[in-house]
């Protein structure tokens, strides 16, 4: 096995860190694993969001990379991120298989992506502290 673990951490750089805070604890309806002053994380299925305003200086508003995150539901969760105040980036795109996919600009700058993939199975929350499997793909 390579040194490579997976992907563990998303952060996104945000300008206020307690708006930011309220705003993910509402879109993930998940209270943070970790707070610190320069630091929130929620674990969202065993990975990590992260906020950080330190963030901010090393990346540009909305460029780069797109962390895709999943759901079971994406026209619910499309929704949903309208009604909280995300602004829809890319339009819900059905990209073949069943996959569909969008994405949406955070009240901070981030682009927050949504990905229904009826491939991957998702795993049980692990008790505190064990190590758990990565998701796993469907045969």
């Amino acid at each position: 096995m390579g040194q490579f673990l997976g992907l563990r951490t998303v952060v996104y750089g945000v300008s206020e860190l307690a708006e930011a805070r309220g705003w993910y604890t509402q879109v993930l309806e998940l209270e943070p694993y970790f707070e610190s002053e320069g630091y929130v994380g929620f674990d969202v299925g065993g990975f990590e969001l992260g906020l950080n305003p330190d963030a901010r200086s090393v990346t540009s508003r909305a460029d780069g990379v797109i962390a895709y995150w999943g759901v079971t539901d994406i026209a619910a969760e499309v929704e949903r991120l309208n009604t909280l105040g995300a602004r829809q980036h890319g339009e819900t795109v059905d990209v073949g298989d069943g996959i569909r996919m969008a994405s949406f600009l955070d009240p901070f700058g981030n682009i927050f992506g949504l990905i229904e993939n009826p491939h991957f199975r998702e795993r049980a929350p692990a008790a505190a502290g064990a190590e758990q499997e990565p998701w796993s793909r469907d045969q």
